[in-house]
């Protein structure tokens, strides 16, 4: 019994550091979005402590809930500004096909390289998010005796930050496209491509890759409360952000 306390703290532990190195990892305009898990962790000790505060189970629960509208506003916000500038690029990209611009389609592949890169990262943001609500809860049902867990996150799987349906079709038409692109691009313009894209974006993206990986693999079962596969596989994914010539890592 003793050891599997001390196993599911160290998995706590390796969680909130893991959740801290995304956030550092993250753009630093989307830092502020994701979940507050040391706040509800600290209101958490507040209901468990031997003499129970009121106070923090309301400050929890309002907590609990404005948390989950952050996550849908910041997710539903970035989906919709995702389509307009994937629909905004294939309007683009029609009008230099039709005069063979090379240095313009060098432009536009670099941006949707930096598109790409940005919707893998918003995947990436609604399961560490989720994670983090589920692991939360599981600590305040464990620590409070209450059942709290099953109908929070029965209403979370409804939410829109969750859904990454369409999300995850615009990372695959995004591919489509640079597939389709880059072949008819000229080398110089492939070149251009590769040597303008962000490196924050592609370094964050990759590392987010990594996250994700990590969270569906961090328990040996599958339960009611896991993660569920992701829509493409890790090497698909990891493919999909290959460009004509490698990109450092720095």
């Amino acid at each position: 019994m003793q050891l599997q306390r001390e196993r599911e703290r160290e998995r706590a532990m390796k969680f909130g550091k893991r959740l801290k190195r995304q956030i550092d990892e993250s753009l630093p305009e989307w830092r502020d979005k994701f979940l507050c898990y040391k706040d509800l962790k600290k209101l958490v000790k507040l209901i468990s402590a031997p003499q129970p505060s009121s106070k923090a189970e309301a400050e929890f629960i309002c907590l609990l809930n404005s948390e989950i509208d952050k996550f849908n506003d910041f997710f539903v916000d970035q989906e919709e500004e995702f389509i307009i500038r994937q629909m905004e690029l294939q309007e683009r990209i029609k009008r230099v096909a039709a005069t063979s611009a090379a240095a313009e389609y060098g432009r536009i592949g670099t941006e949707m390289v930096n598109l790409h890169g940005e919707m893998v990262l918003l995947v990436n943001y609604s399961s560490i998010n989720y994670t983090g609500l589920a692991k939360i809860l599981k600590k305040y049902d464990k620590r409070t005796g209450g059942l709290l867990r099953l109908p929070v996150i029965e209403k979370v799987l409804e939410q829109p930050f969750f859904t990454t349906d369409l999300i995850s079709k615009l990372v695959k038409e995004c591919e489509s496209t640079m597939d389709s692109m880059f072949p008819a691009a000229a080398p110089a313009a492939q070149e251009e491509a590769v040597m303008m894209v962000e490196q924050r974006v592609f370094r964050n993206a990759v590392a987010a890759l990594v996250t994700m990986r990590e969270l569906r693999r961090g328990s040996s079962t599958y339960g009611h409360f896991s993660l569920p596969p992701l829509t493409m596989p890790d090497a698909d994914l990891l493919h999909s952000l290959q460009l004509p010539s490698p990109i450092p890592i720095l």
